[in-house]
């Protein structure tokens, strides 16, 4: 067996074990970017209902299943996924995580159940797993789940793995891990048909390279007149898929800040910031990727940390 690396325990362990710890009232709430990404979701929940409809009827017409058991399983596996045991199979066989050993649990009980205490929430309603990862990050999923890279349990000091924890169960605690989770299974067979639709329009356009130029031109001109139709009947409702992307990502913006608050107002703040410090990041992306990327550019979270730190250095 490998031997654990030698760690620097730099953390105030303000809750040692057989302290008072207050819990709040109501450990999680659903903060409005959690709603908010829930809510810019509903257009492809809506057409995947549509579609997971249609087969099912189509299922009906050739077997005699009825149509609604189908769609009615579908539902349920959105919540079931939400449901302890079973986000425990998920990650044990379809995310290849694993559980902590003896000396990682060694390291991690005391740090989670720090950051817990601190927040006060019940620590034992949330699974830690290990991923398999040269990245120094950390990740919640589910209902449940806090999934650390192997990397960053070696690698980070005591109290820096307490931010990168703190800052995962700020999602959880907030909300956008289960709408998260729900807003991917459900939206997901209008995201499969796209694809599809993708691929075939690429098989087209490779095809057409061999079709004359008066009947690429007629084929462009019943496409438009096509698409013309649709928005007109629709109001130019599709073109609001065009700005989905974007609000998306800007949501999921909004929700790594608000998880890096409530890291910094456990004290994590100056940890967090090293962090970030040390992680690499790609120079100078474009503004495309920028307004397309979930994350907030490094510098744009250690801005936003700066009034938590500045009270740590005037100490």
């Amino acid at each position: 067996m490998r031997k654990p690396p030698e760690r620097d325990d730099d953390l105030d362990y303000r809750h040692a074990p057989g302290t008072r710890v207050h819990y709040r009232a109501h450990q999680r709430t659903t903060d409005l970017t959690a709603v908010g990404g829930l809510v810019l979701q509903l257009p492809g929940i809506a057409f995947s209902l549509l579609i997971v409809l249609l087969l099912s009827r189509g299922l009906e017409s050739a077997s005699g299943v009825p149509y609604w058991i189908p769609a009615a399983l579908w539902l349920a596996a959105g919540v079931l996924g939400l449901h302890r045991p079973t986000e425990t199979l998920l990650a044990r066989y379809l995310l290849h995580l694993k559980h902590p050993l003896p000396h990682e649990v060694a390291v991690l009980a005391p740090v989670w159940r720090e950051v817990t205490a601190r927040a006060g929430v019940e620590g034992s309603r949330y699974a830690l797993w290990i991923e398999e990862s040269a990245e120094v990050t950390a990740t919640s999923a589910g209902g449940h789940l806090v999934i650390v890279t192997r990397h960053s349990l070696e690698t980070l000091s005591t109290s820096q793995l307490a931010a990168v924890l703190a800052h995962e169960l700020g999602h959880h605690t907030a909300g956008h891990t289960w709408t998260r989770l729900l807003s991917w299974w459900y939206a997901l067979p209008g995201r499969l048909l796209g694809l599809a639709l993708v691929t075939a329009a690429r098989s087209a356009l490779r095809g057409a390279k061999r079709v004359s130029v008066p009947a690429a031109l007629a084929i462009l001109a019943i496409l438009g007149c096509v698409s013309y139709r649709a928005l007109t009947l629709t109001f130019g409702l599709p073109l609001l898929l065009v700005a989905l992307p974007f609000l998306t990502a800007a949501v999921g913006r909004r929700a790594e800040l608000r998880a890096d608050r409530h890291a910094a107002a456990l004290g994590f703040a100056p940890q967090l910031a090293e962090v970030l410090a040390v992680e690499p990041e790609e120079d100078a992306p474009s503004t495309l990727r920028l307004m397309l990327s979930p994350h907030p550019h490094h510098r744009t979270r250690l801005h936003r940390l700066q009034p938590y730190l500045v009270p740590t250095r005037g100490r």
